[in-house]
C-alpha cells in the first residue's frame, strides 16, 4: 500500500459488478436503517455500523467475501477495519452509495 493509496477513490458501481459476479458474496449496507428504507441496492443486507459486531449471526464463514457500502464510503471504510479485526478475511470497502448508477429498491 503506498503513501497516498487513500486518495485512490473507489467506484461503487465496479464494486457491485464484482459483487454481482462473485458466488457466495454478501453486498453490507452498513447505514442507518431509515436510509436503508430510503433506498438500497437489489439484494443488499442492512447492518448498520454500529451493529457491525452483529455479523457473525448473519455470515458465519469468516472466508465469505464481504462488499461493503455506506452513502459516501467513510462508515463502510469502518465497517471494513471493523470485520477484519474481527478475522473476516475478504471483507472490502466498495465505496458509497451515493456515487451507484444502478436502481435502488425502495
Amino acid at each position: 500500500m503506498g503513501l497516498f493509496d487513500f486518495l485512490r477513490s473507489v467506484d461503487i458501481n465496479a464494486g457491485v459488478a464484482e459483487y454481482r459476479a462473485t458466488e457466495g458474496a454478501v453486498l453490507l449496507d452498513v447505514r442507518s436503517a431509515e436510509e436503508y428504507r430510503d433506498g438500497h441496492i437489489d439484494g443488499s443486507v442492512n447492518l448498520p455500523l454500529d451493529k457491525i459486531a452483529c455479523i457473525e449471526d448473519a455470515v458465519k464463514d469468516k472466508s465469505t467475501p464481504l462488499y461493503v457500502h455506506c452513502y459516501s464510503g467513510g462508515r463502510s471504510g469502518q465497517a471494513v477495519s471493523c470485520l477484519k479485526r474481527m478475522g473476516y478475511t475478504s471483507a472490502k470497502n466498495i465505496g458509497g452509495i451515493s456515487g451507484y448508477r444502478g436502481e435502488v429498491v425502495k
